[in-house]
């Protein structure tokens, strides 16, 4: 189908979360491309408490959604959407509740044979006693995204043994946290347009791991799209993402992100989290994966929207 490029069309971005930053240039670059490519009537939303009167002022054919994590990508803003009766792009409620909860989302994938890390939730307090599980391990929140409050506690860190109350990192700023086994090897991605995957990409930081500011920093982490991987893990890759956003139930575009082992081979491969708002930004991954098969920054909004209406 075609789009009629009269309808309007708010983009919501910015909120409150710790991807306000990110949301912002997301959304800027949203508007922009479907401005150059016709659209007439191109509502930028930064999005306050007064959210609902703001739609409602504005009564929109339909959302872009450009939030980005919480309350934009965990279903809060999207029940409130389904209230209202307004199409947004994206995924669903109930599909962006159960994916930004990282235990949940392993509730629904790994009986149906997705490989994620084995993972256990511990009070941040109990860590400054002993380890949960061996080291090295991760520990992150269990509901933000963009590695925001991601921690790598190895053997041989400046955290201490066990971990000093006073040493910066999540468990100053979380009450509980999700501790899950480090996975050695490579940090690749694969995202999905509809139904289908489209690549996979190698994320190679210059320093330490693909952390918020490795996402979001020009030159700090190298992309190599596609990745120099074998094309039996690459597709068996390709195969768990798409799995994994039909088992989910998303829409739109989703990015899993996944560690690959490769002394393990295609036993080694770990989805880690499945991400239902991916960036929109020049650094972003799903715009990039895109352009690989030779679709436009422009023309994946433009898709997104059409879904949307549809």
């Amino acid at each position: 189908m075609s789009v009629d490029r009269n309808l309007q069309v708010v983009v919501l971005m910015g909120g409150w979360s710790a991807e306000r930053p990110v949301s912002l240039m997301s959304g800027k670059g949203v508007a922009d491309a479907l401005r150059e490519r016709g659209f007439t009537r191109v509502t930028e939303l930064d999005m306050e408490r007064d959210v609902a009167s703001r739609l409602a002022e504005l009564q929109p054919d339909v959302v872009f959604n450009a939030l980005h994590g919480t309350p934009g990508e965990d279903g809060t803003v999207q029940g409130l959407m389904d209230l209202m009766g307004i199409r947004y792009t994206h995924s669903g409620c109930t599909t962006s509740a159960i994916a930004i909860d990282k235990e949940l989302t392993k509730a629904v994938l790994v009986p149906h044979g997705i490989r994620m890390p084995a993972g256990t939730m511990v009070d941040s307090e109990s860590l400054y006693a002993a380890d949960p599980i061996a080291r090295p391990y991760v520990l992150k929140p269990i509901n933000e995204g963009s590695s925001v409050g991601v921690a790598i506690v190895t053997e041989g860190g400046n955290i201490g043994n066990p971990i000093g109350r006073e040493t910066p990192g999540p468990w100053r700023h979380f009450d509980r946290l999700l501790a899950e086994p480090f996975v050695r090897g490579k940090e690749l991605t694969v995202a999905v347009l509809g139904d289908e995957p489209l690549c996979v990409t190698e994320l190679k930081p210059h320093n330490g791991f693909y952390d918020f500011e490795a996402k979001y920093t020009d030159g700090v982490t190298e992309h190599v799209c596609p990745a120099h991987i074998p094309a039996d893990i690459a597709d068996a890759m390709m195969t768990m993402a798409a799995d994994a956003h039909r088992l989910l139930g998303c829409k739109g575009a989703s990015r899993s992100d996944f560690r690959w082992d490769d002394e393990r081979g295609g036993g080694g491969i770990f989805l880690l989290e499945v991400n239902t708002q991916p960036g929109m930004t020049p650094l972003s991954l799903v715009p990039e994966q895109a352009r690989q098969r030779g679709i436009s920054y422009g023309e994946l909004v433009e898709r997104l929207i059409e879904e949307a209406v549809r």
